[in-house]
């Protein structure tokens, strides 16, 4: 019995050996075959390191402000009698907007033209007499008085009903309706406001240092988070001659297009001022950049041992200016060396790559959107 247990217990131990010889030795295998193991080049779009001459730009936060923009109000007290405009409608100069309790006056001025008449009449028969030598200088003169003092007590009844009748000042947009019908009114109180959207005023500021930079005429670009992808082109109009006391900025107004009127005032938008000059830059797409805290990098093509094919350089850059789908390169990179444009997240230094640029996307300075 104990010779049968001896021989089974050796029997398992050979087999128990020879399993673990075998995966060592598979193991084993693996582990060199590993070694010696070449991944598969990936495929990676590219592109050159080129010297760009950029315009020089000036960027500043700026608030949009109407061209003209005001709070219609009451001049005098009265009672509204009509309502003639919708809230956030456009009006034209000299369209009526309310009209207010004229009754008092209007039953006035009959009375008042024909007092006027009167002493039109009485001044043409002075006038007469006068000439007549009938009546004395003194006589004559007060009966022209009494007729300019009827012909002015007509007038300021016509000025009163003017004054009731609120009609447009200019063309605009009206905002939100303040009055009700049948609302008694206070002097100064409120209507509804009036904006002239197009063009529209852009209002910023630049340190004093940039006086010299910048003149009446020169073109900006305007952007918005309320019109994304969307560049809205004008000039300088106006630049202030007092510079802030207190903060050493100059105000400068600027004048945009806004005919579909998507801007509207109050709103904050980016300011890009450009000047005449240009300056040289080592241009790459933005898309080409790993962004990262330490430090941003790019990866550079460079030819593999041997001279066969090519393997990536990540190579720490300093960024500049952007300009639309492009990125200035401050340090890091020569022009006529090539990047890899596009996917770099996935990426790693001593990477072999094959280069394919047939769905490369075009890098522009200015793109335009498709819809745009």
């Amino acid at each position: 019995m104990k010779k049968h247990l001896f021989w089974a217990l050796g029997g398992l131990f050979l087999i128990t050996a020879s399993l673990a010889a075998t995966k060592s030795l598979q193991i084993e295998t693996l582990i060199q075959h590993g070694k010696h193991f070449i991944p598969p080049p990936a495929t990676v779009t590219v592109a050159e390191v080129k010297t760009e001459l950029w315009p020089q730009e000036l960027d500043a936060v700026g608030t949009l402000t109407a061209v003209q923009g005001v709070t219609i109000a009451a001049e005098l007290p009265g009672k509204v009698t009509e309502i003639a405009f919708q809230a956030g409608a456009s009006v034209r100069k000299g369209d009526l907007l309310i009209r207010q309790d004229t009754s008092v006056e209007e039953a006035q001025l009959p009375g008042a033209l024909a007092a006027a008449e009167l002493a039109r009449i009485n001044r043409d028969r002075a006038d007469r007499m006068f000439a007549d030598k009938i009546i004395s200088q003194a006589d004559h003169d007060t009966a022209v008085a009494n007729y300019s003092q009827a012909l002015a007590a007509a007038d300021s009844i016509r000025a009163t009903i003017g004054k009731k009748t609120l009609r447009a000042p200019f063309s605009g947009r009206l905002g939100v309706r303040q009055v009700n019908l049948g609302q008694l009114l206070g002097q100064g109180d409120a209507i509804v406001t009036l904006q002239a959207l197009d063009p529209i005023f852009v209002d910023f500021s630049l340190p004093q240092q940039r006086l010299a930079q910048v003149r009446a005429g020169l073109p900006v670009q305007v952007t918005c988070d309320a019109l994304p992808g969307r560049t809205v082109r004008g000039s300088v109009t106006a630049i202030n001659p007092l510079v802030d006391a207190d903060t050493r900025n100059l105000r400068i107004e600027a004048t945009v297009g806004n005919r579909d009127e998507q801007l509207r005032p109050g709103m904050f938008v980016n300011v890009a001022l450009s000047r005449q000059e240009s300056r040289p830059v080592r241009a790459i797409p933005a898309t080409a950049v790993l962004y990262a805290p330490y430090s941003d990098s790019v990866f550079v093509l460079d030819p593999g041992p041997d001279g066969k094919g090519m393997v990536l350089r990540q190579q720490l850059v300093t960024l500049g200016d952007r300009r639309g789908d492009l990125v200035a390169v401050a340090k890091g990179l020569e022009p006529g060396e090539r990047v890899v444009s596009t996917g770099v997240f996935k990426l790693r230094n001593g990477m072999p790559v094959v280069v394919d640029n047939q769905s490369a996307p075009a890098f522009q300075q200015s793109p335009t959107p498709a819809n745009d």
